[in-house]
């Protein structure tokens, strides 16, 4: 099976789509290949979500899985819905899409596989094989790639997927907003879940299966035990966000108690790096003290 691209738009003359290298090629060799391009990118595929916990959890279709504070607090993650077949929340976004897909964080695949079976020509990203793999083994395309890593189709990608709480994605949705400015193609849509409440946190987090607590864990500390960055954003802050990087609202809705909003890309230049110079150089004139994000809710 191969992965269909987005075809370029670079020349009025239509072309057949570009193809990814076959998917039995080495994934991991691949992102291995690009991982002095992008620290961001080769740092996600060594965090938690690679790990046992996680990989436990899809390759068994249910939890517990959780996110852990430092203080104990604990969020669970929606694993059996994950594993499942995509439902009517799920389908009220993918019936928006339009053009290609590239799920950012896809999981076990349930939307590739469904956009698939639409017609769509999708394909989806995640850091953690057993992801990967899954997608691959019920009918999507998947590669190993963080969102930061260099990707196939950039710049061309008609919609991109963001749902699942995969807008916390590196703890700075600001800077996933600008990095999927660069994946779309001009007048993209990006579809993103939010949390249902009005909410704007952070927090550096673990994975955790609740079977250990962590002081009964023993030897040096692994890579499921490192801490990362982690955000949770309702709709209001989303789109404070998305106006300052010159998003355009397109939608918002819920369906099944999850609340989703869609983003046109900005047309033009970018705003957000000339926002992040403007704001530098007003905090260091007025030597403010630095932002502390807000915790996870309680």
């Amino acid at each position: 099976m191969s992965t269909m691209l987005p075809p370029s738009s670079s020349s009025g003359t239509a072309t057949a789509p570009a193809q990814e290298p076959r998917e039995t090629a080495d994934a991991s060799e691949a992102t291995r290949s690009t991982a002095a391009t992008d620290p961001r990118g080769a740092e996600a595929r060594t965090a938690p979500w690679g790990t046992d916990p996680y990989a436990n959890a899809l390759r068994n279709g249910r939890g517990p899985l959780f996110l852990r504070r430092s203080d104990g607090w604990l969020l669970p993650l929606e694993v059996e819905r994950w594993c499942s077949d995509a439902g009517a929340a799920d389908l009220s976004a993918l019936h928006r899409c339009e053009g290609p897909v590239l799920d950012i964080g896809c999981g076990p695949g349930r939307l590739v596989a469904e956009l698939t079976a639409l017609g769509h020509r999708a394909l989806g990203i995640d850091v953690s094989e057993a992801a990967v793999a899954r997608t691959r083994r019920i009918g999507g395309s998947a590669l190993l790639r963080s969102v930061f890593d260099p990707l196939p189709g950039e710049g061309r990608w008609g919609t991109l997927l963001l749902v699942d709480g995969n807008i916390g994605i590196g703890g700075d949705p600001a800077a996933l907003l600008d990095r999927a400015a660069d994946l779309l193609s001009t007048g993209g849509l990006l579809i993103a879940e939010t949390s249902p409440l009005d909410i704007d946190e952070r927090a550096q987090v673990r994975l955790d299966d609740g079977r250990r607590a962590p002081a009964e864990k023993s030897g040096p500390p692994g890579p499921a035990d490192r801490p990362f960055p982690w955000a949770r954003i309702g709709t209001p802050a989303l789109l404070r966000y998305a106006g300052a990087c010159g998003w355009r609202p397109a939608d918002q809705w819920s369906a099944e108690g999850r609340a989703f909003v869609s983003l046109r890309r900005p047309r033009g230049p970018r705003l957000r790096d000339r926002s992040a110079r403007t704001s530098s150089q007003s905090a260091e004139s007025a030597n403010s003290t630095p932002v502390i994000s807000s915790q996870l809710e309680r």
